[in-house]
């Protein structure tokens, strides 16, 4: 049994963000992190490894740049780690983006009791969508926005308890099988030292010459995604605060500080 996960590395969003003309984030102008919804998905994959002994292997499509956050991962626990990066698959969209991580995990082999977990959504783009089109594209089950997770004795069997707006739905579910991860599903660990100092774990860097995709699908070219504009926001008006010691006193402030305004 193989937990699978697929992680992204996305730019610090609490500094600058820069944008290229053709509507690309310049990635290497920024400082990143690990996509914070994928950490829950690692997270998951490492439960089920200490509790059933399966192997994780953590999957990533980008620039060389992205290793650290690839031992990062190593150094929490994970086994192996993939990395899919050449210049071919540069500006790729969700669709290309899905195209190629399919076609690597499909290179390095999925068997019948493999589970696919990915984070809900990234924060660069907040579209949910790459999980849900692996799926599709490797003729998976599914089911996202999983708060809740539970193994069967057969061990092909989850059980899922999925977040909706307004409550969740239990969904069953067999392996093989793609789960997107919501932060209320765990809480991740941190690394440890015997992973930060294990000189074992190596990453695997693949180009597109290494797994079976059609490079016409990949790439800024290939992704029906158009970026027409990109602007930073202008910041929001300074807040005020009301002054009182009880309910009433901060009522009368308001009241004085609207009328001042001539709304009321």
């Amino acid at each position: 049994m193989k937990i699978m996960v697929t992680v992204k590395q996305v730019p610090d969003t609490s500094g600058k963000v820069a944008v290229n003309d053709d509507g690309t984030l310049n990635r290497a102008s920024m400082q990143t992190i690990i996509n914070p919804d994928d950490l829950n998905a690692v997270e998951e994959a490492l439960s089920l490894k200490d509790e059933y002994g399966c192997k994780v292997v953590a999957f990533t499509m980008g620039p060389m740049q992205a290793e650290p956050m690839l031992r990062e991962l190593l150094a929490m626990g994970v086994d192996e780690t993939v990395l899919i990066s050449g210049r071919e698959f540069g500006g790729s969209d969700t669709y290309a983006t899905s195209q190629i991580i399919a076609a690597a995990i499909d290179t390095y082999g999925i068997d019948d009791d493999d589970i696919i977990i990915a984070g809900r959504q990234a924060i660069d783009g907040d579209t949910a969508q790459v999980g849900p089109q692996i799926a599709e594209k490797m003729d998976l089950p599914q089911v996202t926005y999983v708060k809740n997770f539970a193994m069967a004795d057969d061990m092909k069997t989850i059980t899922v308890e999925r977040a909706l707006e307004d409550g969740h739905e239990v969904i069953e579910i067999q392996t093989p099988c793609m789960l997107t991860a919501i932060k209320e599903l765990n809480t991740p660990r941190y690394m440890n030292i015997a992973g930060i100092y294990n000189p074992d774990k190596k990453i695997t860097v693949w180009n597109a010459a290494d797994i079976e995709v059609d490079l016409t699908t990949v790439g800024l070219k290939a992704s029906p995604t158009n970026v027409f504009r990109s602007f930073t926001p202008k910041p929001k008006g300074k807040g005020m605060m009301l002054a009182g010691d009880t309910e009433k006193d901060l009522a009368k402030d308001l009241l004085i500080r609207l009328k001042d305004k001539h709304v009321i």
